[in-house]
Order: C-alpha cells, then sequence, then structure tokens
C-alpha cells in the first residue's frame, strides 16, 4: 500500500509524505441522539494522538478492513483520518434519506469525537459532492474545535443540482441515482463492473421513457421516493427541499472555508451564493475555481492539493502555506490563472444585441425585422452537448448541434482584440410560443477563428407555464434566463455566440409541451418558437466585461 500511496502522491503532485507507518482502526460506533449507530474507520500515523484530525461523512464508499486511498494520502501527511458512512449507508444503521440527516448525524460525530482519547482539540472536514455538503450543513452550533472546511464541488443546498429555473436536470438526478441506488448497493467487484457496463444504456431508457414519472423504475428497475419528489415539487421553498437547505446558517459558520469548484460544475450557482453568504457575514472565506466538471479528476486533484494547504493554516498554524489573495480563478481561453480579493472581480455589464441576420451587436437594433422562428419537437428533442453534466460534460464542440433546425445562433463579428468576462451572464429574450407549456435555453459559445469550433462557456434553462407567462397584448413574452457564471477570453479573432433553443435533452428534461402532470402525461405537442430583436424586443445577451489577466 504504501507503494501505491507513493505513486498515486507523485500523480497528485502531493507534498511528500511525513510517515508511511499507520495504524487503522475498524468499525468504531458513533451513537446518534436517536439510538441509531453509525459506523467509522479511523486512520493515523503511528503514535499519533495529538495530531490534527480530518473527517469525512461518506454515503458512497464501503470502507472495507484496510484504509482507502485518500484517507491514506491524508494520514502520511501526519492527520488523524475518521471515515464515517452516513446513516443508512455501508453498515451504519437507519434508514438512507439523501440530504436529510447531515447537520445533526454531523454534529452528534463531532460531539463523540471529543470524548475519543485520540482527541486532538483540532478538527477538520474534507470531500467532494455530498461529502462536501455534509460539511456545510453543520451550519451554526459546530464546536470551536472544527476549524477548518474544505468543501469541493458543492453548496450548502441541492436545489439547485437536480432543478433549474423550473426545469428538471434529469441527466443529473438519474445518473446519480443509479450510482448510489444500484452501482454503490453492489459489494461484488464483478457486479459493479458489469452495472457500469450496462449504465448507459440503463439510463437512455430512463431519458427516452414516458411517463417521466416512471423514467427510475424503466432506468434502475427500481421506484425511488427521491426521485418522485423531486419531479413533483418544483420550488426550493418546498418542504421537500427545504428540508435539504441549510443555506440560511452558512452565514453563521466559524470555520474557516476554502470553496473549490468548476466553471462546469452543477453546483457552481450555489457555492458561490454560500461565498456571498459568508463574505456578507464579514467572513474571508477563500475560493478556488476551475476548468473542471463535478467528477474530472484534474479538479479533485487541485481539491485535495488546496485542502492540504488549509488544513496547514488553520490545522497547524503554518500562515506561510496561506496565499495573499483569497479567490483564484482559472481563465478560459487564455488559460491562464487570476488571483483576486472577492468575487466578483470588477466588471462593466455589457449587452450585445441578438439581429434578424443572426448578428449579434453592441448596438440596439433600429429598425422593424421579422422574428426568427422554428419548431421545437419532443419527440425528436434538442438534444444537450457538453455542460454541467456528471459524466460526458464540460466544453464541447457545438457545431454538429448548431445545424439543427431546432437551434437559432446570433454570432458577433470577430474580436479585434481580446475581450474577457469574468461574473454571472444572463439572457433577456422576447418570445412568442404557440404553446402555453414550452422551455427555453441560452448557451454562450466561443467560436474559433477558422469557425470550426463552437466550444460552450455556460448556458441556461426557464420554463413557462400559464401561471408564468405574462405577455403582451401580441402573446409576446420577456424572459430571463441566468446563465452559470464563467472566467473566460474571447481571443482575437475569436466570436462570440449565442444559441437559443427550447431544451438541452437529456441535461435537462424535455418539456411535453402540454398540461398532463408531470408524473403521468404521455402526450406531446410540438411549439411553433419566436425570438423578436426589434426596437421594441431588444433580445441580449449581458456580459460582464473585465480586464483581461496578464
Amino acid at each position: 500500500m504504501a507503494l501505491m500511496t507513493k505513486l498515486v502522491s507523485k500523480i497528485l503532485d502531493l507534498p511528500p509524505a511525513e510517515t508511511t507507518k499507520l495504524e487503522y482502526q475498524i468499525d468504531l460506533k458513533i451513537p446518534m441522539p436517536d439510538g441509531v449507530v453509525l459506523f467509522a474507520n479511523r486512520v493515523a500515523p503511528i503514535g499519533g494522538e495529538s495530531l490534527p484530525i480530518i473527517l469525512i461523512r461518506d454515503p458512497y464508499t464501503f470502507r472495507g478492513k484496510k484504509p482507502d486511498i485518500i484517507s491514506r494520502l491524508i494520514a502520511e501527511r501526519g492527520y488523524q483520518v475518521i471515515v464515517q458512512n452516513c446513516r443508512g449507508r455501508w453498515g451504519s444503521e437507519g434508514e438512507f434519506q439523501p440530504f436529510q440527516n447531515e447537520r445533526e448525524d454531523g454534529l452528534a460525530t463531532l460531539d463523540w469525537i471529543a470524548d475519543q482519547p485520540w482527541f486532538s482539540g483540532s478538527v477538520g472536514m474534507f470531500g467532494l459532492s455530498y461529502w462536501g455538503y455534509a460539511q456545510l450543513a453543520l451550519g451554526s452550533g459546530a464546536p470551536a474545535f472544527l476549524k477548518a472546511l474544505a468543501p469541493q464541488m458543492s453548496a450548502s443546498r441541492v436545489y439547485g443540482v437536480f432543478r433549474a429555473q423550473g426545469s428538471i436536470s434529469f441527466f443529473c438526478l438519474l445518473t446519480w441515482l443509479y450510482q448510489t441506488y444500484v452501482i454503490n448497493a453492489l459489494n461484488s467487484p464483478k457486479a459493479v463492473k458489469q452495472a457500469r457496463k450496462q449504465q448507459k444504456s440503463a439510463l437512455q431508457r430512463g431519458f427516452s421513457h414516458l411517463p417521466i414519472g416512471e423514467a427510475d423504475k424503466a432506468a434502475l428497475n427500481l421506484t425511488i421516493p427521491f426521485y418522485q419528489e423531486a419531479i413533483c415539487n418544483d420550488q426550493p421553498t418546498d418542504a421537500f427541499w427545504a428540508g435539504m437547505d441549510h443555506s440560511k446558517q452558512v452565514k453563521d459558520i466559524v470555520a474557516p472555508v476554502h470553496f473549490i469548484e468548476g466553471w462546469y460544475d452543477f453546483f457552481l450557482a450555489d457555492q458561490l451564493a454560500d461565498y456571498e453568504s459568508l463574505r456578507n457575514a464579514g467572513k474571508e472565506p477563500y475560493m478556488t475555481i476551475g476548468p473542471w466538471t463535478h467528477a474530472a479528476a484534474p479538479g479533485f486533484k487541485a481539491g485535495l492539493k488546496e485542502s492540504l494547504r488549509w488544513y496547514d493554516v488553520h490545522l497547524r498554524g503554518n500562515r506561510t502555506a496561506l496565499r495573499s489573495l483569497p479567490i483564484r480563478i482559472y481563465v478560459m481561453g487564455i488559460n491562464k490563472w487570476a488571483d483576486f480579493p472577492f468575487w466578483p472581480p470588477p466588471s462593466t455589464e455589457t449587452p450585445w444585441y441578438l439581429e434578424a441576420s443572426g448578428e449579434l451587436t453592441q448596438e440596439p437594433p433600429e429598425i422593424e425585422t421579422a422574428a426568427s422562428q422554428y419548431r421545437y419537437d419532443p419527440a425528436d428533442p434538442t438534444p444537450s452537448v457538453g455542460g454541467a453534466m456528471i459524466f460526458g460534460g464540460g466544453p464541447k464542440n457545438n457545431r454538429k448541434l448548431e445545424q439543427r433546425n431546432d437551434v437559432r445562433t446570433f454570432t458577433s463579428q470577430p474580436m479585434q482584440e481580446p475581450l474577457t468576462i469574468i461574473g454571472t451572464v444572463s439572457v433577456t429574450l422576447y418570445v412568442r410560443s404557440t404553446n402555453q407549456y414550452t422551455d427555453f435555453f441560452a448557451r454562450l459559445c466561443d467560436v474559433s477563428s477558422n469557425g470550426r469550433k463552437s466550444t460552450n462557456i455556460c448556458d441556461g434553462i426557464v420554463r413557462l407555464t400559464p401561471d408564468t407567462k405574462q405577455a403582451d397584448n401580441d402573446g409576446i413574452q420577456q424572459v430571463t434566463i441566468n446563465l452559470l457564471a464563467t472566467a473566460h477570453c474571447f481571443k482575437n479573432g475569436h466570436r462570440i455566440r449565442l444559441q437559443v433553443s427550447s431544451g438541452a435533452h437529456p441535461m435537462f428534461m424535455r418539456n411535453l409541451g402540454t398540461e398532463e402532470p408531470i408524473t403521468t402525461g404521455t402526450r406531446i405537442q410540438s411549439a411553433d418558437q419566436e425570438v423578436f430583436h426589434d426596437q421594441m424586443h431588444c433580445s441580449m445577451i449581458m456580459l460582464p466585461v473585465a480586464p483581461t489577466p496578464k
């Protein structure tokens, strides 16, 4: 194992190990206030009872009788590591209710740690995704000995992961359920391998199945209560989502926090909101954002390295390991890292207007023009290509997608000098549809100088219903689509492109176009869509233009 961790340490470019001589305790019993017992393992340098402790709360990984590679890598650098399986997972007692018990169970676990003979008085937490959510769920009330949090690709709530401006993040939802309830429920490596092999075809069955309320059964051969609730509850204030939402308590977190995120991660918007909550409360959280998707190896590598530096500062008191500015972001396009004192850095909100000719210009339209039109057919939904997805996402060439009849593009002239945007992007469209139930999807792309590549940068979707529709006498409605934040430079010769369509399936669940309930509807209806761009209806994309990093 020492040879393996040495190899992995080199691949991950970690600081040198302090020791490879570790002790290991398995099946530590941690009682919860309601009598449920959760199980954990401990790995630490031999004789390391006085070392800082790193807690990992994990619903996914079987702990086993030997240290897992992540625990060992951290322990070899001078820490005690506690890996605990969440309630109802891998031998821990109780019922697994995703995201529901992490605050109470986490606080009880910290209280238990404080009573152990190897308690050193200094604890940090580690991990991405669900592991990171478990850190931020603690909010107020965490003991003073919790001194460092490093949530990666995560946030204090999950509504924004599975829902998007009225739509449903279908790919993420169904894929996460397959990983959690199929793959992570198997003990046999052979069975896991077979389940992974079948994953693509199984998920495709779910993505194409109607009614949507049976998609979990079609893909997983299971009816999952979480799925059924997620597709039916469309507001973040609904009791289902509110029970998993700890965002209001983020401001009360006392432990120093270093957020690690990716521009193509579905947690991005909510993590930025968590950062803002801490900043508004007078705290100074650190944040690192790279060009990563949710589960990408480069993102995990960066997250582990940044976490170890954070622990070095706040658990060991090594202030020299702290970088001078708290915000470090990767500017895509020019592929440079840039540091700032806060997020977002200063920028100028700059509108670019859609023209009937298919151009994107900085001057608003001066004449009356015909609307851009296309037909959206749910039987042949506009596909998703890249973006914030668990697998297969990130930046992709969208040229083939843009040739479809149900996609409209608006493109600028080539850049005469670099144009950098850093911050949140939004799109305002004036639209009309023959359907009362319909979606509008917008995506910002960078077109290469030779025009052969149109690479997606950020995107968003909005779902319209009779309840949300506020049209004028001509049936024209103004809609705002919030795209993910980004940092990107359009280089000389490159062009800005905005895609407009009515879906990105299966990243977002296709809109069937009818009034039937989402769980039982099977009837589909095409929509004839219009996008207006005249003097009275200035459709635009708003770009946060910032100085280009040197």
